[in-house]
């Protein structure tokens, strides 16, 4: 009979031989595809296997950019839970334990009021100067001291997503340049990070396929899927998978295949569509949720494959004229947000709200269902959802619309409304969700202090 001591070294060799590196990749032919955090990539043994802890270190975070503020009666909950949800929260219903909705925030810094500052505020709290021209100036924002912090551990250090166009240039909000407006991230204060709409280009850049747009046309003609090349690799790989990791990269690569032919059936059908919208890149979805939908997934492929931790996506733009007759507002959104109190005005505000407020409940929904270590994707992220400006008829930047969602592995309780009071700084809000993370700092911008979430 074996010994206990040689049983147990038999079976710690078995373990050394199936451990895998978080940063395990499947390579093909111009292709480099991340896997979901699996059993195999932490010994069963150890004192970290499926734990918290297994998971804690990944530090995923996420920003969600929506412009115009919001109408506060539809918005803001009553009492300190989320027992009943007002009409535009009410979305969240499913995932509303894992959400935090915050009101009494402030952006001073965005003052003297603008679209341009609203935007330009949001990551940085911080004031950019008035120019028109090149010599702008702003604030490194909170995504990326993230990235300076943790993002070198990922084949990207952040992801910087949109869904307009960001072609305008020049002066385009009461002297500020159209930069401010267009950038949600920016590196140092003058370096913004320019974000990307098309889910094509996105694709690539996290699994492969770049170059020129005929490069890419090219690889399209020569290839089913982007998957097809690493067949031989992932075959290898799962001959060392036990049942459930095998499970957990046949799902992952399935989702990826999903998404892949869905940017490639908006490709396809882009031509019949007599009416583009002009903010709208070539080649995505028609429709403004299916557009949205793509880029939520593919900010958890990101997420789920380790390709980055930290991802900003500017959900809508500010002053943005798009239209949205699918919830019975034909008029332009920035015109309807300057309600003057009209209670029409201010309902189509609200079904806006509840609108964008959708597409984010069903990205939280596809989180909280993809199992990882101990508990899910959302269990291990955090998100923060909102606006840089609070009454979008007065412009203002007062007690603005936030929220907070996910679990930081097991650093946030959700299912609460927190009202601060006063002229509470966003840049509070800001410092403790840094932290967090795993980002120790003790000021950011205007902060006055951590806040007690």
């Amino acid at each position: 009979m074996m010994s206990d001591h040689s049983t147990t070294s038999s079976f710690g060799s078995v373990i050394r031989k199936r451990s895998l590196s978080r940063r395990t990749l499947l390579r093909g032919m111009g292709t480099a595809i991340g896997l979901p955090l699996l059993d195999a990539m932490v010994p069963s043994m150890t004192a970290t296997a499926a734990t918290p802890a297994a998971a804690e270190n990944l530090r995923r975070v996420g920003y969600i950019y929506v412009p115009m503020g919001y109408n506060p009666k539809e918005w803001t909950p009553q009492g300190e839970t989320l027992e009943n949800l007002p009409s535009s929260l009410s979305p969240l219903e499913a995932v509303k334990e894992q959400v935090t909705v915050i009101s009494g925030m402030d952006l001073q810094n965005a003052y003297p009021g603008s679209h341009a500052t609203s935007n330009a505020a949001f990551l940085s709290a911080a004031q950019a100067k008035l120019t028109e021209s090149s010599d702008y100036s702003l604030g490194i924002t909170v995504d990326q001291i993230a990235a300076k912090h943790f993002g070198h551990q990922t084949q990207l250090p952040s992801l910087e997503l949109s869904m307009d166009l960001l072609s305008t240039v020049g002066q385009c909000d009461n002297g500020y340049a159209c930069v401010y407006q267009n950038n949600l991230s920016w590196s140092s204060d003058n370096t913004p990070l320019p974000s990307e709409a098309h889910p094509r280009i996105v694709f690539e850049s996290m699994f492969g396929e770049g170059g020129t747009p005929e490069q890419r046309q090219s690889a399209l003609q020569k290839r089913a899927s982007l998957l097809d090349s690493v067949t031989t690799e992932i075959k290898r790989l799962q001959g060392r998978l036990g049942a459930s990791d095998r499970n957990k990269v046949d799902q992952y690569l399935e989702s990826i295949r999903e998404v892949e032919r869905r940017i490639e059936h908006a490709e396809r059908t882009a031509k019949d569509n007599p009416l583009p919208d002009l903010d709208r890149p070539v080649g995505v979805p028609v429709a403004f949720a299916d557009h949205a939908r793509l880029m939520f997934d593919l900010q958890l492929l990101a997420f789920q494959g380790d390709i980055t931790r930290i991802v900003t996506f500017q959900l809508a733009r500010e002053a943005s004229t798009r239209t949205y007759p699918e919830i019975g507002v034909p008029e332009p959104h920035h015109p309807v947000t300057h309600h003057g109190g009209n209670p029409e005005k201010l309902a189509k505000v609200a079904k806006i709200n509840q609108f964008h407020v959708q597409l984010f409940a069903e990205f939280l929904e596809k989180m909280g269902a993809t199992p990882e270590g101990d508990g899910t994707l959302l269990d291990h992220s955090l998100y923060m959802y909102g606006s840089g400006m609070g009454d979008p008829d007065a412009h203002n930047h007062h007690d603005l619309p936030i929220l907070v969602a996910g679990g930081a592995a097991g650093r946030m309780q959700g299912g609460r409304h927190m009202l601060f009071e006063g002229e509470e700084p966003l840049a509070n809000l800001h410092l403790t969700l840094l932290n967090k993370v795993g980002v120790p700092m003790e000021s950011f911008a205007d902060s006055t202090g951590a806040l007690e979430l």
